[in-house]
């Protein structure tokens, strides 16, 4: 899920380098790499009538909020299945595993050691590479002055999985927060990134606007490519839906069939359904109803502020106990692709961050617990509140909520 847009980056399209012993000049291309790609011996020549400045646009993502587990594990096991090792790549050396790196962030003496024990001359043509593969021993992940829960900036709190950089470099004006992206590009991993915010990085590796930038701002749109690679996209789409068990796309021609076989089956299913969810709502075959009918509903345009299509479902008279909310949710885990439960307590109210807001000092969006992909069931457990002390930032999210669920 897009989680943020920043804003566009200027990059060096094609570059020239430079031998100073012989002169000779090889032209390369820097699309799809976050490095420039420059031998031992050369030299970029910034004042080449060659160099061409483009442009290409940066999207945070982060794991879709909310996901069920069984639409991670039928992904997981469509991957699996068409993973293949490639042909026409044969590394020069093992590759640590994604833990090894985050820990060779996080402890970077530990890398240096590794490759000082690999034998190699630190001199000559070797220490190029010796610098974009090593961190300093004084970089360390976590600053003083950036908050550690907010690194990754994941809307629900427990959420695993990377995010990652998203380089779109063609209609990125399609592309907006909160929209959910099949990526196909490629992946972009090298160590020289994590030496955003070091003194002794290579000058060729930076960005002509940097020096615009605040440190905060450099950390944040920076952060270690350990944790948080980068995708440089050949090919991205926006998808309607992440259910893995429908199409792609339900208006397409391959697809009718598919819709066809679900329609003469749908009136069974939705029986068993009715009755399975009557029975879990203790008996109450109305609010079976509603709920299948809120469970179907989905917003399908907006007039000024009327979303037309929303149909929120409010359940009372429930008894006031986690077990029973818990059990509820759990069964709408089963039935949609995305769903998260938002206990409404005291606690919660004062303290959670529910609403996206814009951090101008780093100049990214600070997510909030209702920034959540289209399509996510949003279940509110009101059998939690209690007698207590409302202070600013929770009666203001209460008023705000509760005229949202009766608009």
């Amino acid at each position: 899920m897009v989680q943020d847009m920043f804003d566009p980056e200027f990059y060096m399209g094609v570059y020239e380098t430079v031998d100073p012993n012989t002169n000779a000049r090889v032209l390369h291309f820097g699309k799809y790499r976050d490095v420039a790609e420059c031998g031992p011996q050369q030299e970029i020549d910034l004042n080449s009538s060659q160099t061409v400045t483009s442009e290409r646009q940066t999207l945070y993502c982060v794991p879709v909020p909310g996901e069920s587990a069984w639409v991670k594990e039928a992904y997981i096991s469509a991957s699996q299945a068409r993973v293949s090792p490639s042909t026409s790549y044969t590394p020069s050396r093992h590759k640590r595993s994604y833990e090894e790196d985050e820990d060779m962030d996080l402890h970077p003496s530990k890398q240096k050691e590794q490759h000082m024990g690999s034998g190699g001359d630190i001199h000559g043509c070797v220490e190029p590479k010796r610098l974009e593969t090593e961190a300093p021993a004084g970089h360390h992940l976590i600053s003083p002055n950036c908050s550690p829960p907010l690194d990754l900036n994941f809307p629900l709190p427990g959420e695993k999985g990377p995010a990652c950089l998203v380089k779109v470099y063609e209609s990125w004006e399609s592309f907006k927060v909160n929209d959910v992206l099949e990526v196909y590009g490629v992946l972009s991993v090298d160590p020289v990134l994590s030496l955003v915010n070091s003194e002794e990085r290579d000058s060729s590796t930076l960005d002509p606007m940097e020096c615009m930038d605040t440190a905060e701002e450099q950390r944040v749109h920076s952060p270690p490519a350990s944790l948080v690679p980068r995708i440089h996209v050949i090919l991205a789409q926006k998808l309607q839906h992440i259910n893995p068990l429908l199409p792609a796309c339900l208006k397409e021609e391959e697809s009718k069939t598919f819709v066809s076989n679900f329609m003469s089956e749908l009136s069974p299913v939705r029986a068993e359904l009715l009755g399975f969810l009557t029975h879990a709502l203790l008996g109450d075959s109305l609010a079976a109803e509603y709920l299948i009918l809120h469970l179907i509903s989905t917003v399908y345009a907006r007039r000024d502020v009327l979303p037309l299509g929303k149909f929120t479902v409010n359940l009372s008279g429930c008894p006031r106990n986690s077990i029973f909310t818990e059990h509820i949710y759990r069964i709408i885990q089963q039935l949609v692709p995305a769903s998260h439960r938002l206990q409404m307590t005291i606690e919660n109210m004062n303290h959670s961050r529910f609403i996206p807001h814009k951090d101008y000092a780093a100049n990214r969006l600070v997510t909030g617990v209702l920034q959540l992909a289209s399509n996510t069931s949003l279940v509110v457990d009101e059998t939690q509140l209690e007698q207590g002390q409302l202070d600013t930032t929770g009666r203001h999210f209460f008023w705000v909520f509760r005229s949202h669920l009766e608009g």
